[in-house]
């Protein structure tokens, strides 16, 4: 299969904005052997800004534009040498995409990104894609990585779309405020009674949320493409769904 999996924020870095060593050592290990196992892997990944602000010491997100790009440049460099130094370990090549949302709507640039995707998974590259915030402005963002991972799954085909995230799935109310709120394993349509049941954003350090899944889900689902969201606190979780295993909340491709 190939598959694109999504991390978030939350999952890779401490309440800090520093980086959760020992869970990203496990996403790496997971995703290589899934790898060995023959599926193609494409790395979604948050984080860039979150490990900025912890690398920084600015003790939470920034609000403007320049230092949330500050914090994006340093926290990138950290980030895809770690990425780099675990993945090689494994004896796994990766390959930096960054992106905005000018390059996905100039049809020549995202026609590059379509052939540069395809080919760096024939040469055996697992790639890392991450919206590039050191340049994107409120005109060009992409806003948020569950997006980011559906445009790209849809871009390469990918057979499955994974959303690691804090939470481990869509529930039938907010299980935070909710007590009775029950795990949804399945979802074969997005209803509009489903899109009123979900939150707003996420983490203080991400921008995500489950509106930001649900509208991934429409859009991957309607390509054809399955989506699972699930908690990354382990993510040995991966071997699961790629097992077909009832794992999380996954969303059937529209006509399936």
């Amino acid at each position: 299969m190939r598959i694109v999996v999504k991390v978030g924020t939350s999952t890779l870095a401490h309440a800090t904005g520093l980086l959760n060593i020992r869970r990203v050592e496990k996403l790496c290990t997971v995703m290589s052997d899934l790898k060995n196992a023959g599926h193609e892997m494409v790395l979604v990944s948050s984080g860039a800004i979150g490990m900025g602000v912890g690398k920084l010491s600015l003790g939470s997100r920034p609000s403007d534009i320049p230092t949330k790009q500050a914090a994006a440049a340093v926290g990138q460099c950290e980030l895809m040498y770690t990425y780099d130094k675990l993945f090689t370990e494994h004896n796994h090549t990766v390959a930096q995409v960054l992106l905005t949302g000018a390059d996905l709507q100039h049809e020549g640039r995202c026609k590059n990104f379509h052939n540069t995707m395809y080919r760096l998974l024939e040469l055996g590259v697992l790639p890392i894609i991450n919206e590039n915030d050191t340049v994107a402005t409120d005109e060009i963002v992409i806003g948020d990585n569950d997006t980011l991972g559906a445009i790209v799954a849809t871009n390469v085909q990918a057979d499955l779309l994974i959303l690691l995230s804090d939470i481990d799935g869509l529930y039938t109310a907010d299980p935070h405020t909710d007590p009775n709120a029950k795990l949804v394993s399945v979802v074969e349509k997005i209803t509009p009674e489903i899109e009123a049941s979900v939150g707003g954003a996420g983490s203080k350090l991400g921008t995500g949320g489950m509106q930001t899944k649900l509208s991934a889900a429409k859009q991957v689902t309607a390509a054809g493409i399955p989506m699972v969201i699930a908690n990354g606190e382990d993510p040995d979780v991966l071997y699961a769904i790629v097992d077909g295993e009832a794992v999380g909340t996954r969303f059937l491709p529209e006509g399936n």
